[in-house]
């Protein structure tokens, strides 16, 4: 438990040698990050909410770390649409926008962020009031109005040395990510984890796998790859070489024992998953290939209520948070999930779990993608699943084939559509809306 009322930006004092970052292909010390952060902070708008626009992962810590240095609180909206950053606006009015490059039509005023010049060097880390809201990530609410989730300073150093004490990860590891640092997962790993305990990250966000082994190239060893299982199953299946890793660590959706075991094979690393929420953070992890239970970071703890509805409970947080998957307790530190709360379904009096179906689809042979929707129901008829697939070998058929020697007949796709790609984003989810507008779009071509 923290008890200071102030907490440092860095977690450990610089040195002549530490590195926190590869910024245009050159290492960035302490001291110079520091010298940024502090000419970056001079230069930014007197506003109370600043939406942390920036694309470049370094620059988007510089902007992170100099908007906590002027008092201000970071907003990281779940998509960077103009609509989107409109909406939060209206509930924070005192705010502008903090980008790398020029963005066209934003609603506020933007602040271009520029740091050609080191400035003055110096070991001075400044000190974080410990219940600074630090940061307000935004969800995507049922009502269409983005969800805030306010985290302090304190809260968040908490998570970055709860996930350090579970990993051991060692010193200096040299991350790389594919998920964007807006988003709470980029953010607790990508970010805090450099600023808080000392790592080291890598400014790109590479998407391709063969960008991905690239950037992992560039840095030096040892290695943490932080990535999603989309992203994970492009790099088992593109038969490139791949760098010596440390671990690789996947989050934002369930990950199959049989990716994690390819992955292994592939990378010759341990694959481990972390399991949170936008509300909570990390608060759990797993080792696939030896267990489906999930332990919990220390100085967390879960309850039930009387309808098996789960809660996480933890010092540093807020409150108690309700927890959307549905959860069995195994003992104090372990437990498993069993599904999301509106994942079960039930056709004709039969139950499945949309994600079992979607591990079922996916490890399919030339199955490079796909997952199942369970469309609204009707009084009148039995409801059918539908079924989006990215399979550029495979037919329909084959696919439907292979779908009935691991289904009940009552699950099968009608209709299976081979699409070129799932409208993903930045962090590998399917926005409801988005696929809503391509099955719209897929039954008026069928």
């Amino acid at each position: 438990m923290i008890s200071k009322t102030t907490l440092p930006l860095l977690g450990l004092p610089p040195t002549e040698t530490s590195i926190i970052a590869w910024w245009q292909g050159q290492p960035i010390s302490h001291e110079i990050f520091l010298a940024q952060v502090r000419q970056v902070a001079t230069e930014l708008p007197a506003h109370r909410y600043a939406f942390n626009l920036c694309e470049d992962r370094y620059l988007f810590m510089v902007a992170f770390a100099a908007i906590l240095w002027r008092e201000q609180t970071n907003l990281l909206p779940a998509y960077r649409l103009s609509s989107e950053i409109q909406k939060i606006a209206a509930d924070y009015p005192d705010s502008y926008c903090l980008t790398d490059h020029p963005i066209i039509d934003l609603p506020l005023p933007q602040h271009l962020i520029a740091v050609s010049g080191t400035g003055t060097l110096d070991r001075t880390i400044p000190e974080i009031a410990t219940a600074q809201t630090a940061v307000i990530v935004f969800t995507s609410g049922s009502t269409g109005r983005p969800c805030p989730h306010p985290k302090t300073w304190h809260s968040l150093v908490t998570g970055a040395r709860l996930a350090q004490q579970r990993f051991q990860f060692p010193q200096p590891t040299s991350i790389v990510a594919t998920v964007p640092p807006q988003h709470m997962y980029g953010l607790e790993t990508s970010i805090l984890l450099p600023l808080v305990m000392g790592l080291r990250i890598h400014n790109s966000r590479p998407f391709f796998p063969q960008d991905i082994s690239q950037t992992l190239m560039a840095v030096p060893p040892p290695r943490l790859l932080i990535t999603t299982p989309i992203h994970l199953k492009a790099c088992v299946q593109s038969n490139l070489s791949w760098p010596a890793l440390t671990m690789i660590i996947s989050a934002t959706a369930p990950l199959s024992r049989s990716l994690a075991a390819q992955a292994e094979t592939v990378f010759a690393a341990p694959v481990w998953e972390i399991y949170g929420c936008t509300e909570a953070g990390s608060l759990a992890s797993r080792h696939p290939l030896e267990s489906d239970q999930w332990q919990l970071y220390d100085d967390f703890w879960l309850s039930q209520d009387e309808t098996n509805g789960c809660y996480v409970h933890g010092d540093h947080l807020f409150e108690s948070v309700p927890l959307q998957d549905v959860i069995a307790i195994d003992d104090d530190r372990h437990f498993r999930l069993l599904g999301r709360q509106h994942d079960l379904i039930n056709i004709a009096g039969k139950r499945a779990s949309l994600s079992d179906l979607n591990r079922q689809l996916n490890e399919i042979a030339g199955v490079a993608d796909g997952i199942f929707i369970m469309p609204a129901e009707h009084e009148e008829q039995i409801t059918r699943l539908i079924a989006l697939v990215v399979a550029p070998t495979q037919d329909e058929a084959t696919i439907l084939a292979e779908l009935a020697q691991r289904l009940d007949p009552t699950f099968l796709p009608r209709p299976l559509y081979k699409v070129s790609r799932l409208p993903r984003n930045e962090t590998s989810k399917l926005p409801q809306q988005e696929l809503i507008k391509l099955l719209k779009e897929l039954a008026t071509t069928k």
